[in-house]
């Protein structure tokens, strides 16, 4: 591990650069803060499963079966918003105190303003990805946006779908690479430093994915595969695995984003 690495000027961050296999301690750390804090950890994964069961459900009901999975993905867009709580929970033990259900639904007071921004900002790159789903369907000249009872039959035996589905992997991907530079540490940065921006936090989190981009890739997948394990049985399991990469990902910006004036996390 190199010594931190200075990306703004006094006294902005430092950022650490660390081995390859880090994730996985970052991961270790956040299993523990899920147990220690069960009730909590699990109320707040409780939400996104009943926000994607609510959507779900509504798009069924409007016939819109092909937004479903646009959804599903954009939840990567709008996962680091959804975690402020459970970043409120890691963030308070990390001090030694025992956080409360009230510290962790006023969480986002410590630094409102900002951290909205932030998050009409993930709003933003979600609905954009919905809406290239939507043009997706008339980019491949798709007659109709399919109905629930067509929807499987156009889009996996069309033969127009491969190259569709290709066509959506790559925007999706290409999408998720900036929202994840953007938003890997940006929420984090926002809580930790009360009179701390969004420009500030951005620049934060992109010099520290750029710093680190092995670890990150490997973070990156991590959360891809643990959040797609949550999905499988009916979103339940992201009762779970949201509140455990939420936990990590705020061990992962400490470990990451250093502080010469010894501030932070207060």
């Amino acid at each position: 591990m190199g010594e931190p690495i200075a990306v703004f000027r006094e006294p902005r961050p430092l950022i650490r650069q660390v081995p390859v296999d880090r994730p996985w301690q970052w991961l270790a750390a956040g299993w523990r803060d899920l147990l220690e804090t069960p009730r909590l950890s699990l109320a707040c994964g409780l939400v996104p499963v009943l926000a994607g069961w609510l959507a779900a459900a509504l798009l069924i009901w409007l016939d819109l079966p092909y937004l479903l999975v646009p959804l599903g993905a954009g939840f990567f867009f709008v996962g680091p918003f959804i975690a402020v709580g459970l970043y409120e929970i890691s963030r308070r033990r990390e001090l030694g105190s025992t956080p409360g259900a009230e510290d962790v639904a006023y969480a986002w007071k410590r630094n409102p303003e900002q951290i909205a921004f932030m998050g009409m900002f993930f709003l933003l790159f979600h609905l954009a990805w919905m809406r290239v789903a939507q043009l997706l369907f008339a980019l491949f000249d798709f007659r109709t946006v399919p109905s629930w009872d067509r929807f499987s039959e156009v889009v996996w035996y069309s033969s127009r779908s491969l190259p569709f589905l290709a066509c959506g992997v790559v925007c999706g991907a290409v999408l998720a690479a900036i929202a994840f530079a953007v938003g890997a540490f940006a929420i984090p940065y926002l809580l930790d430093r009360r009179e701390s921006n969004v420009f500030e936090a951005i620049a934060t989190s992109v010099a520290a994915v750029k710093l680190n981009l092995q670890p990150m890739l490997l973070w990156a997948a991590l959360i891809v595969i643990l959040t797609a394990f949550g999905m499988v049985p009916g979103l339940v399991g992201l009762a779970i695995t949201v509140p455990l990469v939420g936990h990590a990902t705020w061990h992962a910006y400490r470990d990451v984003v250093v502080f010469r004036d010894g501030q932070g996390a207060g």
